[in-house]
């Protein structure tokens, strides 16, 4: 399953064309999709009508979720921080560590736009998909 990070999700729902959004425009019916309840959370916390959270709620619950955080998770995102800050690396966001240590765990590839995860594919193993 390739998990779609929320930033894709706001760029892909507003009509922004870039190499994920695209990715993502041709693979919906492709590949298996899905998202956090942490991602789906950071997209509906960007929409400005419950109107709006209702409808594209209805889009996204059509993917696969993955549930959320279990102790577990939790506990493999605190090592995953301190084996990247031994690194040189600091993770700035817990919720990004959360989601790509779920990544990690489920054996997910990740689409994400953003370098500072780099890291994560690099020194943890996290298959990213590069469009």
């Amino acid at each position: 399953m390739v998990v779609v990070d929320s930033s894709v999700w706001i760029d892909f729902l507003n009509g922004v064309t870039n190499p994920e959004t695209q990715w993502l425009d041709l693979n919906l019916d492709r590949e298996r999709i899905g998202l956090t309840t942490l991602i789906l959370t950071e997209v509906l916390q960007g929409l400005r009508t419950e109107r709006e959270a209702v409808a594209v709620r209805t889009e996204l619950v059509k993917y696969e979720i993955i549930e959320a955080v279990e102790v577990g998770v939790v506990f493999d995102a605190a090592a995953h921080h301190w084996q990247l800050w031994a690194r040189g690396h600091t993770v700035r966001k817990m919720v990004d560590l959360l989601i790509a240590t779920q990544c990690i765990r489920g054996g997910h590839s990740w689409l994400h736009p953003d370098a500072d995860f780099d890291v994560f594919e690099k020194y943890l193993g996290r298959r990213v998909v590069h469009p």
